[in-house]
This record gives structure tokens, sequence and C-alpha cells, in this order.
């Protein structure tokens, strides 16, 4: 795997940049509930802006509707597909980052599985043909990528790659800037490579403590000026592999995807500042007493009466049969009560006690 760049000040500087944001945020506590909301709405734009940068028509609140209460769009049904399984994909990302999954080549296969085909799903087999990246516009041929039969060697060679750098000690945004463009340059499936390059990209900040509480979004940065963010992955005039792309010099690429990170943190550490300023009363002990999936499947309520097993699980990204587990939980525990027991998919809503909080807790 070829990784050419230089150290250039630009570079160091937003280093330092993106280090100083991590501080600030770290040294902050904020409240719990904020907490939860600011990761929920980054979950969200992270779902949407990757997939919009690929054609997704859905808006930013239907986004939004579709991953947290699974409302269709008739006529938009690949849409709503597209989101809800980027959604699902944060949501493992997240685990595999707090477990120290390590990067392989069948990881890789797996969150693309994730992204493209949905939960369940075996991890997606390489490309056995070419394909190449055209304008959308003009149909003029901008990229060629390499040939099907040395995918899953280049792919290795990534992975390799990402697992000596980590040892060595490289820059973490480094790291996933150089991942992210190499997994685009590989092509290594027929579609899904850029939602999956950038999903790998936030793997590997989050395994090393560059997740900034989770609150934020890079994809969005990217897709509020796509012309920049595809000029800087066109590291070589020529748009074949073979032809000088494999050995390019990589330093402007870089140089925007740290500056991109730099730009971001900065706003998340700014508004973590901003957060603290707002004196919020104190959460009330029912609500202190609730972990994180609790208070998710709460958030469910701020946009309903009730919830189905299946509501339950899509906001998890648990399988139906856990959900029942933890909803027997939580029914002992006086939160959450069965409103139509009737009904082949149980639904469930708030006891009386805690429908008077609905407001006091956001969305997650």
């Amino acid at each position: 795997m070829s990784t050419r760049f230089t150290f250039t000040s630009a570079i160091v500087r937003s280093l330092m940049e993106i280090e100083a944001a991590r501080e600030t945020v770290r040294l902050t506590v904020l409240p719990p509930q904020v907490v939860e909301r600011l990761r929920q709405e980054a979950r969200v734009r992270s779902t949407h802006y990757s997939t919009r940068i690929e054609g997704n028509r859905l808006t930013l609140v239907e986004a939004e509707q579709a991953v947290l209460s699974g409302r269709r769009f008739p006529g938009r049904e690949r849409d709503v597909r597209e989101v809800q399984n980027y959604y699902r994909a944060i949501q493992r990302v997240e685990e595999w980052a707090g477990q120290q999954v390590p990067v392989t080549e069948v990881l890789i296969r797996r969150l693309h599985a994730l992204i493209f085909h949905g939960p369940r799903s075996k991890p997606t087999p390489y490309r056995d043909g070419q394909n190449v990246v055209r304008d959308t516009v003009s149909g003029e041929l901008i990229y060629m990528p390499p040939e099907a039969s040395d995918v899953p060697g280049l792919v290795a060679d990534m992975a390799a790659w990402i697992a000596q750098a980590e040892q060595e000690g490289l820059p973490v945004p480094v790291i996933a800037g150089l991942a992210h463009y190499q997994f685009v340059t590989i092509h290594p499936f027929y579609d899904g490579n850029g939602r999956t390059a950038r999903a790998l990209a936030t793997l590997i900040l989050y395994r090393h403590g560059y997740d900034l509480g989770r609150f934020y979004s890079l994809e969005e940065f990217y897709a509020q000026d796509l012309p920049t963010y595809y000029a800087a992955l066109r590291t070589h005039p020529h748009h074949n592999y073979y032809m000088g792309r494999a050995e390019a010099d990589l330093t402007d690429w870089l140089t925007y995807f740290v500056a991109s990170m730099a730009a971001v943190f900065r706003r998340v550490a700014d508004e973590v500042r901003a957060q603290v300023e707002v004196v919020a009363p104190p959460e009330p002990p029912e609500l202190r007493r609730l972990d994180r999936r609790a208070r998710l499947v709460l958030g469910l309520f701020t946009h309903q009466e009730t919830a189905t097993t299946t509501d339950i699980a899509r906001a998890l990204g648990l399988s139906p049969r856990t959900v029942r587990d933890l909803a027997a939980g939580w029914l002992a525990d006086g939160w959450l009560e069965v409103a139509d027991a009737a009904r082949k998919s149980r639904r469930y809503r708030l006891s009386a006690e805690y429908r008077r909080f609905i407001g006091e807790i956001t969305a997650e």
C-alpha cells in the first residue's frame, strides 16, 4: 500500500487544532440528557449526509423519521433502506470501537454488508469484475479502479498497514485519512464504496479515542461542499489506477482530510462550551437510573404514543428477541407498560409516572 505524503505545516497545524478540541470536550462535563441529544443528532446527520452524497433523496427530517420511527415513504423505499442500514452500521461501529475490534479484511466486508445489504447479511464478497466511476451528468470516465483479481490482495495490504500504523503510533487522523483514500481507490465492491470508506474512517477514529463524545459528523462537512471533497480525492490526473494513481502523493488529500476534521472538531468544541452556559435543572432520579438503551427507548415516545417490539429493535439495532428480553425487565421496573397485548407484535407505552418526563429527555 502506497502512503506517500509530507507532514506539511498545514497538516501539523490541523492536528494540533484537533487535539485542542479533544481536550476541550474531554474536560467539559455535560448533563446526561444533553450528551444523549448530541449523540443522536450526530448519528442522524452522519446517516443522512453520507447517503445523500451517494444520491439519497430523503431530507434530513425524513431520514430522522425513517431511522427513529420507521416511517415509510412510498416510491422511495430504497432511500429508506439506505438510511436505516447506515444508521445501524454506525451503531455497530460504536460497538466495535468500544470492544476494540481490530480492522481486518473480514471486518471490512462485514461493514460493507451492514451498510449495503442490512443486518444479518453475510460479509460481502469482493467484486468479480471491473467497474468504473463516471460523471453523473456528462458520463465522462473519472476513475478506473484496479482489476478484480488484485482487490483481495490490496484490501489485505490495507488492513495490515492500518494495524502496523496503529502499532507504530502514526497520528490517528492520518491513519483514518489514508485508509479512507485507499479504500475508495481500491473500490473493492460494485457499490457502496464511498459510504463504507467514510464509516471505516469513523471506526478507526473511534477506536483510538477520537470520537469526541460521538458528537460529530464528518459526512456533513463533505456534503456541504462536494466538489471540494471529490477534487481532494483526485490525487492524480490519470483516471487509471495503474497509471500513477496507486503511487500518487497524498499530501493534498491528507491536508483536506485533517483540515475537515479540525473544522468539525472546533465546531463541536464551541457547541459543548455553549451547552455548559445553559443552566439546566438537575435530572430527576427516575431518569438518572435509566441506562443508555432505556434512554433510547424513552426517546421514541417523544414522537409516538406507543412503540412495538420492531420499533424498539430498529432504534437499538438489536433483534426482536433481545428486545423482548429487555422489555421484560423494563416492565418489571415500572417505567414501561403493555399497551396492547392482543396484537401479534406487542405494543408498549410509558407508564403515567414517566410520561410526565417527555420533553425533559431527548429522543435518545
